[in-house]
């Protein structure tokens, strides 16, 4: 591991994602001088934390750090690979880097690849449409990202991989801690076949929060969303906005007018957030233009 990732593993060790100025920071200096500036006391009158993180810089251990991902059997991807999921630059606050386990020659799978999201607690319509979409799009050659939950998530992941196709997690925790446990089944398929993506250091624990900050990520790396089943008030609708946000298509499947579970799926029709489709062959007559 090169000493380049190793001072982007420290950035990883400091900052949640998602955050707007220290992304932008980190894209003027890079990830080697920003750290300088840190210990210099560059931050100290410009950010209330700026003491905390000097102190913070200081305790951490580098070898730690480097131990954690080669023991997980990962992988460190940084802007300076060609395999950097480019479409991730679109974001107000990209990730400073990523940690990846499993097969990395499936990056190159995310040139053709569509989001399918959608509620933890689906119907049984839902779990057969959202397996049927991501088995339709791998026959027409495209990867599937979704993010490792259960329901939807956990369906579309199933779908691709029974398909024999390639599927990308993108979690909200570490590639060595995932969550849900109960998934842990389906996401040593996905090591298998595909690849787990994330923007914390392999051995951190999942919190709420980073679930709603790495959604952003599954918006920006594919070339389109579609939302399965969704409650009114749903995490995926956050997944919809911020892909709409960045201009990436998105689309919605319509389910009856009286299911909880299509509340959220209706309310972004209804917005004009997403197109309406009610099968692979309608996805591709949307996005099919902009494949490779």
């Amino acid at each position: 591991m090169s000493q380049d990732d190793i001072s982007h593993l420290v950035l990883l060790a400091l900052f949640e994602g998602g955050n707007e100025y220290w992304s932008s920071e980190y894209l003027a200096y890079g990830a080697s001088t920003l750290l300088d500036r840190i210990t210099a006391g560059e931050y100290v009158n410009q950010r209330k934390n700026g003491l905390k993180l000097i102190a913070t810089l200081k305790l951490l251990d580098r070898d730690y750090l480097q131990d954690q991902v080669e023991s997980a059997g990962a992988f460190v991807i940084t802007r300076k690979d060609a395999d950097w999921p480019q479409r991730l630059d679109d974001l107000k606050a990209p990730p400073v880097a990523l940690i990846g386990r499993g097969l990395r020659s499936t990056l190159c799978a995310l040139n053709n690849s569509l989001s399918i999201v959608g509620t933890r607690n689906p119907t049984s319509y839902g779990v057969r449409v959202a397996g049927d979409f991501a088995a339709g799009a791998v026959d027409r050659s495209w990867s599937i990202v979704s993010g490792g939950a259960f329901g939807i998530d956990s369906a579309a992941h199933r779908g691709a991989i029974l398909a024999e196709g390639q599927t990308i997690a993108i979690l909200g925790c570490g590639v060595n801690s995932v969550f849900p446990s109960g998934n842990d089944r389906l996401f040593r398929e996905i090591v298998e076949t595909g690849v787990l993506l994330s923007e914390v250091l392999p051995n951190v624990h999942a919190i709420p929060a980073r679930f709603l900050i790495r959604n952003r990520l599954i918006a920006a790396i594919s070339r389109a969303t579609v939302v399965v089943e969704a409650a009114f008030r749903s995490g995926s609708l956050r997944t919809a906005r911020d892909a709409a946000e960045i201009f990436r298509p998105v689309m919605a499947v319509p389910g009856p007018i009286t299911s909880p579970t299509s509340d959220g799926c209706h309310r972004l029709i209804g917005e004009r957030t997403a197109e309406i489709v009610t099968s692979i062959a309608d996805f591709m007559e949307l996005v099919g233009p902009l494949s490779e």
